[in-house]
């Protein structure tokens, strides 16, 4: 049963009609009939003038809305709330009306600003493989079990009522566990208030965000407090941010100085081969991923879910089997010919995907890669100029041209590679997939980059579904 109107104001100290609530939002658009509205000021950033939502509050009316959170002294015809902080408001609400399902859950939380996302999926998949189902809410989607969905937008964490909802559909669907992907904006904006943590997992800190936060310092303060509500810590050891949290009580570091190392790791075709050193011994992983700084991920998921009483063997034997972060350096096959789709899509990180393929190469580097219409021009130029330096093929292909003309998307970067022998243009980007295919050789290495675990491609007003992964598999002959 649902808290009706009454239950969830009575909290707050506001009487109200035992109304039936169907719902709580901040969005006007999604309000309907029965729905509880909190009117938010938008987040101030340099580059924009915030919205306000109390601007708004005439068109929740409209839709049905029973009632109204916000900051102002208004006069309206339904029960209207007003506090300081209405985002706290929103949070508190929302884990009220789904029954607070994260006090059923045992939750670890993982943030950083590298990292993160492969950790989670990491540990998601540990768990998974000792006690399922386990819940998960990432950048690449929310996973229950062995179940997928994607989630409207393009936040790492959602707002307070999403997230909520999601707990409760983790707890109905009979998970113990879930692991959240946690970032800087979810702290800071109230989305995760009122959420223990099992385990707090902090990767590492890099210059990012500074236009919310204001500037390293406060960015350091806002990841901070997800180990300040979590009852265990692991953190990184090599990094100069986190290396100050090392000494706290009830953690466990991981690097190079760390509790948990690897040593002597061996970067193959196939992936990773390591030795953790841990308060646990000494034992043997085989992790089927690109690039050494996985290891440190690795790590990082093996503290926490050695925390949750994953013995070493079990921890092995999933590492083992880890299928991969949907469209992030994911291994589609090695043999004859390796197969990678990424996420790759400016010049920096095809830089730092080919750089990582290079050396367990044996053949020939190819490059399947397109860059979005409407923006940053300057975007397709780079692409261009790495892939003529750092691969030995380019395929040319569409990404989201939406309204720009594709045509001259793709001359730009040819233009920008400079040798024609070395690339083409294939316009339909399940055609150049199929070619690249046909192409390769043993040994060779392909690389689809640039849409990874994305589910839709903008051509021109349409969004289309899509499924790189898929694609790439049905292209090889592959099961989907």
């Amino acid at each position: 049963m649902r808290p009706n109107l009454k239950e969830l104001l009575s909290a707050f100290g506001l009487e109200a009609p035992p109304l039936e609530v169907r719902g709580i939002t901040h969005d006007s658009r999604l309000v309907e009939p029965g729905y509880l509205f909190v009117a938010m000021p938008g987040v101030p950033l340099p580059s924009r003038k915030p919205l306000d939502g109390h601007d708004f509050i005439p068109e929740a009316l409209r839709r049905g809305a029973v009632a109204v959170v916000g900051t102002r002294e208004l006069e309206l015809p339904v029960p209207y709330l007003r506090v300081e902080n209405p985002r706290a408001a929103l949070a508190d609400l929302s884990a009220a009306f789904f029954g607070h399902p994260g006090r059923r859950l045992e939750l670890f939380g993982v943030t950083g600003s590298k990292g993160k996302t492969t950790v989670a999926v990491l540990l998601h998949h540990l768990l998974q493989s000792a006690e399922p189902p386990v819940g998960r809410l990432s950048t690449v989607g929310v996973r229950v079990g062995q179940e997928d969905f994607s989630l409207p937008g393009h936040f790492t964490t959602p707002e307070a009522p999403q997230v909520q909802e999601l707990l409760y559909r983790f707890v109905q669907a009979g998970c113990r566990r879930a692991v959240l992907e946690v970032s800087s904006h979810a702290l800071a904006l109230e989305r995760v208030r009122g959420l223990s943590y099992a385990v707090g997992i902090f990767t590492n800190l890099y210059e990012d965000h500074l236009d919310l936060h204001g500037s390293m310092e406060n960015y350091f303060a806002e990841k901070r407090k997800l180990l300040e509500r979590s009852s265990f810590a692991v953190v990184n050891s090599d990094n100069p941010w986190t290396r100050t949290l090392a000494h706290r009580p009830q953690s466990w570091t991981y690097g190079h100085a760390g509790h948990w190392r690897a040593e002597h790791l061996l970067e193959e075709s196939a992936g990773l081969r390591f030795e953790v050193v841990s308060p646990l011994g000494r034992f043997p992983v085989e992790l089927p991923m690109l690039g050494r700084f996985n290891a440190d991920n690795a790590l990082a998921a093996m503290a926490a879910a050695a925390r949750a009483g994953l013995p070493t063997e079990q921890m092995q034997e999933a590492l083992a089997r880890f299928p991969g972060v949907p469209g992030r350096m994911q291994l589609i096959q090695h043999h004859p010919f390796r197969v990678v789709v990424d996420f790759a899509h400016t010049g920096a990180s095809l830089e730092a995907a080919l750089r990582t393929l290079r050396p367990t190469t044996q053949g020939r580097l190819v490059v399947v890669i397109g860059a979005a219409g409407n923006q940053d021009p300057s975007r397709r130029a780079g692409i261009g100029r790495v892939a003529a330096r750092l691969a030995d093929y380019a395929i040319f292909t569409e990404e989201d041209y939406r309204s720009e003309p594709l045509e001259a998307i793709l001359k730009a970067m040819a233009e920008a590679h400079g040798d024609p022998r070395r690339h083409t243009l294939i316009p339909d980007r399940r055609a150049a997939i199929h070619y690249a295919i046909a192409h390769a050789q043993p040994g060779d290495t392909l690389l689809f980059s640039g849409k990874g675990h994305e589910r839709t491609l903008e051509r021109g007003d349409q969004v289309l579904p899509w499924n790189e992964v898929e694609e790439v598999r049905r292209a090889l002959g592959q099961e989907v």
